[in-house]
């Protein structure tokens, strides 16, 4: 088979990109149309299906298959589609609103029955669509059109609640690191099974300079916490800090303070999720020190592979099914 041969554009469609100037789903999109331009996949072998929110126009800015659904439900209809064409490259587009409000449930349940389906979460804590109400991961206090004395619900943090879900792939980046969002996408890509990438997503008109602390000049180099696999977790302007697991959990300390052979070492293929859970709980919010990368990458049988599985079994066992058969088992009536 001729690998094809693509650049951005040829993903790029005629359809007006229709988001606030200098939103973050601008970088967002750029990045996913470069790597699949280098990813060397047919746009005929790809679809991305959304929800709602102004991350789910995406599809209409992919020129692949595409599907824009309904509130929440992007997870289950790319479940079925994965199923039923586990051939297919199939992409979620989802928020936090999207997908961790009336989407819940839809989340969870995908990633934990593995589908082979890679979801991304733009993360702009909070409701851009619907013009600036908070939203399933807004601040506690958070002040909006619909908390205006400040929001009283405890957040999500996306990455645990995958972890917690049995996700086997989480990672986590950020809208304007371009090269650190498609590192992330090609692992995603070659993961077997589901895959959750949250994406810090700056909403410059309703959440402003959310991320701060993780973009700023002056702050960043003092806050991003870069997960490698394979690599001590170090980090600060001078790598003056380190991780460790200590008394049950992980914790930041003074790389000074500790022997060398303390210092976490980042693994995310370990089977047991709890140093990658307890990673995820270094931050609850990312105003101050926070993990980037990949939290986790497992292999188990994906729900398409057990499946097929079975219908080879049932057919060799029973034959072909009889539908007509199947309807008239349990006994029928007649309606004049």
């Amino acid at each position: 088979m001729t690998t094809p041969t693509y650049t951005r554009a040829d993903f790029q469609t005629d359809q007006e990109v229709r988001w606030c100037p200098g939103c973050g789903d601008y970088t967002i999109l750029a990045s996913v149309q470069g790597f699949m331009a280098e990813l060397g996949v047919k746009r005929e072998e790809i679809v991305f299906i959304s929800g709602i929110g102004c991350s789910s126009r995406f599809p209409y800015y992919m020129n692949t298959y595409g599907m824009h659904t309904i509130h929440g439900r992007a997870p289950a209809i790319a479940s079925g589609l994965s199923a039923s064409r586990p051939d297919l490259s199939v992409w979620v587009i989802t928020g936090d609103g999207d997908a961790l409000s009336i989407g819940g449930n839809h989340l969870i349940h995908a990633l934990r029955r593995n589908m082979n389906i890679k979801i991304l979460l733009f993360n702009n804590q909070i409701y851009g669509l619907t013009k600036g109400q908070y939203s399933p991961t807004s601040e506690v206090g958070k002040r909006t059109k619909s908390t205006p004395m400040g929001s009283i619900d405890f957040p999500f943090n996306p990455v645990s609640l995958a972890l917690g879900a049995e996700a086997s792939f989480v990672g986590r980046t950020l809208d304007m690191d371009r090269n650190h969002t498609q590192s992330l996408l090609q692992a995603a890509y070659d993961h077997q099974g589901s895959a959750l990438i949250e994406i810090y997503q700056n909403c410059n008109v309703f959440n402003d300079k959310a991320f701060i602390a993780l973009t700023g000049k002056g702050e960043r180099e003092h806050n991003r916490i870069n997960l490698e696999a394979g690599k001590p977790i170090i980090f600060g302007a001078e790598d003056e800090k380190a991780v460790v697991f200590r008394d049950g959990r992980c914790q930041v300390v003074d790389r000074a303070a500790v022997d060398p052979s303390e210092i976490l070492v980042h693994d995310p293929a370990r089977q047991d999720p709890t140093i990658a859970f307890s990673l995820s709980r270094l931050s609850h919010h990312p105003d101050g020190m926070t993990p980037l990368g990949i939290f986790r990458n497992v292999q188990r049988p994906t729900y398409e592979s057990a499946m097929s599985a079975q219908l080879v079994e049932a057919q060799s066992k029973r034959g072909p099914g009889d539908l007509a058969s199947l309807l008239a088992s349990q006994g029928t009536w007649t309606v004049d």
